[in-house]
Parts: C-alpha cells; sequence; structure tokens
C-alpha cells in the first residue's frame, strides 16, 4: 500500500495535532496516536512508517526550530554583532 499520501495527509494536519508540543518524543507519540485513532485498519508497521514520514517532514521544515548550531557560525554571528554595534 502506498502511504504517501496518508503521510502528506497526517503532516498536513500537524499545527493542530501538536499545538503546544515542542518536544520530539512528545510530537512522535501525539502523531502515533492520531494516526492509530485515524487510520486503526493500518497494521503496526504502516502506521509506524506514516509516524516516521510525517516526522521526516517535520524536521526538514524546521517544525521542531533549529536542530544544531555550528559554533563557528555562532562566533561569526557574534563576531557580526560586534562589527554593527561598532558603528
Amino acid at each position: 500500500m502506498k502511504l504517501r499520501p496518508f503521510i502528506d495527509d497526517v503532516a498536513s494536519q500537524a499545527d493542530d495535532i501538536l499545538a503546544g508540543i515542542t518536544d520530539r518524543a512528545e510530537a512522535r507519540s501525539s502523531i502515533g496516536e492520531f494516526v492509530a485513532l485515524e487510520h486503526p485498519r493500518f497494521s503496526p508497521a504502516d502506521r509506524k512508517a506514516i509516524t516516521d514520514g510525517v516526522m521526516a517532514i517535520l524536521e526538514n521544515e524546521g517544525f521542531f526550530g533549529e536542530r544544531f548550531v555550528d559554533s563557528f557560525d555562532a562566533d561569526q554571528n557574534a563576531d557580526d554583532d560586534a562589527a554593527e554595534d561598532s558603528r
């Protein structure tokens, strides 16, 4: 079965499903519960695949904010801010 339409559908509802949730583990759990309620006929493996697909989309869209900050970039930004302050 092609799960992509279901992944896209759940991902499009993520703002509502995850209102106020920023923790990845909590988000994964909430999405899993939503998928189980909305698609009870799917096998556990299919529900996991949908949940994994939705989480991947959310990560790629930056739903959870910045995943990491490169220390070089952070230092670079600090230097830029100092240069602007001295103008």
